[in-house]
C-alpha cells in the first residue's frame, strides 16, 4: 500500500524532532544532527527506532540541514551524509517489521544578501537527484518561509518520478505570518494551487494551541492534504541552551483539536520527542479525510495600483513629476525642514523625499519624518527605507507605522554602509536586500493594503560600469514590484546618453536626478567624495573658489536647466537632491516649464 492509498483509509501520524530530540540524548560535542549520519549511525537508528516504537509511521530522514552552506563541506560530502541518513531510516523501518513511510526530509538552505539564486536552486536539485537516486519516493520540504524555489524544485521531482509524494510544510510565527510577511492562509493557497504539490501544512516557528488558531480560520479548499507538525512549545534559553516545556499531555489534547479540523498528516517539529508522538497517537481520531470534497480556494489577487495615489497617477498620466529631496535633520529642530516643506507646496511641487540616514549617519527617521511633513503641510511624501539598519520584524513594523500615518509611496534601497570608524559601535542589519525589502512590501500590500496598496520605487546607477547588469537589477526590481526608479545625479553627456539606452531597453518610469552644485567646494566634494556620483571635471571647472555665495548657486541652477535640457522626453520627472535643504533654487531649474510651479 503507497502512502496516497493510506491515507485514503486513515490520518499518519509522522515523527518528531529529530535535531531538538539529538541534541537532548547526544553526548558529544556534535551540534549538527545529519553528521552523525557518518559518526554516530547508531544514535541515529536508535531515535528513528524510538519514533516508530511511539506509533510514527511516516519518519524523516535525518538530512533537515544536509546541504553544503551549513555542513561547511563539499556536494560529494553532502551525498554521502544524505545517502546514510536515507539508509539508516530504512533500515529502521526494517528492524522494526511495520509498514511505515520513509520521507526525504529537506530544508531551507540560508541566503544571504551574496547569495545567487541560480546557486541555491542548482544544490536544490542535486539534493532531490541524490535522493531520487536512493529510490526516495516521499518528500518531506519544512520549514519553508516563501514558495520561491519550491515550485521548481516539485516539478523537477514529479519530471524524474511521477509518482513521487510531495509534502510541503512552512514556517509561520503565532500570528500566522511567515518571515517574508505572508499570511498562512495566503502561502497555504499559493502552495495548494501548484498541481505537483500533494500535501501542504505547516511546522516550526510555532506551538499546538497557536497553530490550532491559525488552521482553524483557514479553508482547507485545495484538493490537497493538510499536515501540521507545530513544536512542542516556545522555548527559552537556560544555561546557554534553548530548552523546551515538558507539556506531552497538553500537546497531545493540542494534536486532537488540530486532527479534527480536516488535519491529515500530524507530528512534531521542535522540542518534540517519541513521548509527544506516543500522546498523539493516543488522542486522534484516525478517520481519512475525503480531500475530494475540497476544492480549490481562489487566492488572493496582487492590488491594482492605487486611485487616490495622486503622485502616481500623475506619472501614468505621462505627465512629468517634480520630487525634491529634503534631508532630515541630525537633531530634533524641525522649524526649517518644516518651513522647506511648506515652500514646496505653494510652488505645487508634486512630492517630497527624505533620505534614511545617508551615508551611514544618524537623522530623524525617515518614515517619522515623511508623516510629520506628509500631515501637517498636507503634501505626499516618499520616506527612503535602508535596509541597512532594521530587521525583519522593525522593518514590517515601521512601514505599518507609515500606512496609518498615510504615507503610500516608498522609496526602498539597500543603503549606504555605515562608516568605518563607527563599526565597533555600530552594525549593519541588513536582513533584505533592495529587491527582497521589494518583495516583502509587495506580500504586505496583498495581506494588509490591498484597498490601497503601497507604491514603490527604487534606485537607479546609471553610472554602473556593466549598464547592462543594472538592466538586469532593473528588471528583477520590476519582477518585486517597483514601479518607477530615481536615478543617482545626472551632469555629463555620457549620463544622459545611458539614461536614453536603458529608457530605451526597459519599459518603465525614470525620474532623473538632478543635484545643482553651489560652489567650487561643493562640486569638488562631490566629484572627489562621493561615491556612485560621477562629476567630470568640465562641470568643476565651471566654478571658481573665489565665487560669491549668489554666483555659485547661479552656476549650479545654469547646468541643472542644461542636462534637464537634454534629457527632454527620456525623462518621466525629475527628482532634486538640494545642498543643505536650499529650496529656493528649484524656481530656477523649474524656470523653462511650461506651467510656473515656484
Amino acid at each position: 500500500m503507497g502512502i496516497r492509498e493510506y491515507l485514503k483509509t486513515k490520518k499518519l501520524i509522522a515523527d518528531g524532532a529529530f535535531g531538538t530530540y539529538f541534541s537532548q540524548i547526544n553526548n558529544t560535542n556534535e551540534t549538527i544532527s545529519e553528521r552523525a549520519n557518518l559518526t554516530n549511525p547508531e544514535l541515529v537508528l536508535r531515535i528513528h527506532s524510538e519514533y516508530i516504537k511511539s506509533g510514527a509511521r511516516l519518519i524523516r530522514t535525518n538530512t533537515f540541514a544536509a546541504n553544503t552552506r551549513i555542513l561547511g563541506g563539499t556536494a560529494a560530502e553532502r551525498d554521502e551524509i544524505i545517502r546514510s541518513g536515507y539508509r539508516l531510516a530504512w533500515e529502521a523501518v526494517n528492524r522494526s517489521g511495520c509498514k511505515v513511510f520513509v520521507a526525504a526530509d529537506i530544508g531551507p538552505i540560508p541566503e544571504d544578501l551574496h547569495s545567487e539564486p541560480a546557486e541555491i536552486m542548482d544544490e536544490y536539485l542535486r539534493i532531490c537527484d541524490c535522493f531520487l537516486e536512493c529510490g526516495a519516493e516521499v518528500f518531506v520540504f519544512e520549514t519553508f518561509p516563501n514558495v520561491n524555489y519550491i515550485k521548481k524544485i516539485v516539478k523537477y521531482i514529479k519530471e524524474k518520478n511521477k509518482d513521487a509524494f510531495i509534502i510541503t510544510q512552512f514556517c509561520i510565527n503565532r500570528y500566522g505570518y511567515t518571515k517574508s510577511g505572508i499570511s498562512a492562509s495566503r502561502l497555504f493557497a499559493k502552495a495548494g494551487s501548484i498541481e505537483e504539490i500533494d500535501a501542504v501544512g505547516f511546522n516550526c516557528g510555532i506551538g499546538p494551541s497557536h497553530l490550532y488558531q491559525v488552521l482553524k480560520k483557514m479553508k482547507f479548499e485545495t484538493g490537497k492534504y493538510v499536515s501540521a507538525m507545530p513544536n512542542s512549545s516556545y522555548p527559552e534559553m537556560l544555561q546557554d541552551r534553548m530548552v523546551y516545556l515538558d507539556n506531552i499531555q497538553y500537546f497531545g489534547e493540542k494534536m486532537q483539536s488540530i486532527s479534527e479540523l480536516g488535519v491529515s498528516i500530524l507530528g512534531g517539529c521542535c522540542g518534540t520527542t517519541p513521548l509527544y508522538i506516543e500522546e498523539t497517537m493516543k488522542r486522534i481520531d484516525f478517520s481519512p479525510v475525503d480531500i475530494g470534497k475540497m476544492h480549490m480556494d481562489r487566492e488572493k489577487t496582487e492590488p491594482e495600483a492605487a486611485v487616490n495615489n495622486k503622485f502616481y497617477r500623475k506619472l501614468l498620466n505621462g505627465e512629468k513629476v517634480i520630487a525634491v529631496e529634503l534631508d532630515p535633520p541630525y537633531d530634533a529642530k524641525v522649524e526649517k525642514i518644516m518651513e522647506c516643506a511648506n515652500i514646496l507646496k505653494a510652488g505645487n511641487v508634486d512630492i517630497l523625499t527624505f533620505a534614511d540616514s545617508p551615508m551611514g549617519r544618524g537623522r530623524v527617521d525617515s518614515i517619522l519624518m515623511s508623516a510629520k511633513v506628509g500631515n501637517e503641510v498636507g503634501i505626499p511624501v516618499m520616506p527612503h527605507i535602508a535596509c541597512r539598519d532594521k530587521n525583519v520584524i522593525a522593518m514590517r513594523a515601521g512601514i505599518l507605522g507609515g500606512y496609518i500615518n498615510n504615507i503610500r509611496n516608498l522609496l526602498i534601497v539597500t543603503g549606504d554602509p555605515i562608516p568605518s570608524g563607527d563599526r565597533d559601535e555600530t552594525t549593519s542589519v541588513f536582513d533584505f536586500n533592495s529587491v527582497k525589502l521589494m518583495e516583502f512590501v509587495k506580500e504586505m500590500n496583498v495581506e494588509h493594503f490591498s484597498e490601497e496598496p503601497i507604491v514603490y520605487g527604487g534606485a537607479l546607477n546609471h553610472g554602473r560600469a556593466n549598464i547592462d547588469k543594472e538592466i538586469e537589477r532593473m528588471q528583477k526590481k520590476i519582477e518585486a514590484g517597483a514601479s518607477y526608479f530615481l536615478t543617482q545625479p545626472i551632469f555629463s553627456d555620457e549620463d544622459v546618453d545611458r539614461i536614453h539606452y536603458i529608457k530605451s531597453r526597459v519599459d518603465t518610469k525614470i525620474l532623473c536626478g538632478i543635484m545643482p552644485l553651489i560652489s567650487y567646494r561643493n562640486a569638488s566634494f562631490i566629484k572627489n567624495e562621493i561615491a556612485g556620483i560621477h562629476v567630470p571635471k568640465e562641470i568643476v571647472d565651471r566654478y571658481s573658489p573665489d565665487m560669491t555665495r549668489e554666483e555659485g548657486e547661479a552656476t549650479g541652477v545654469a547646468i541643472a536647466r542644461e542636462v534637464m535640457a537634454k534629457l527632454g522626453d527620456v525623462a518621466d520627472g525629475f527628482y532634486f537632491m538640494l545642498p543643505f535643504n536650499r529650496v529656493h533654487l528649484v524656481e530656477g531649474m523649474l524656470k523653462n516649464e511650461q506651467k510656473s510651479r515656484l
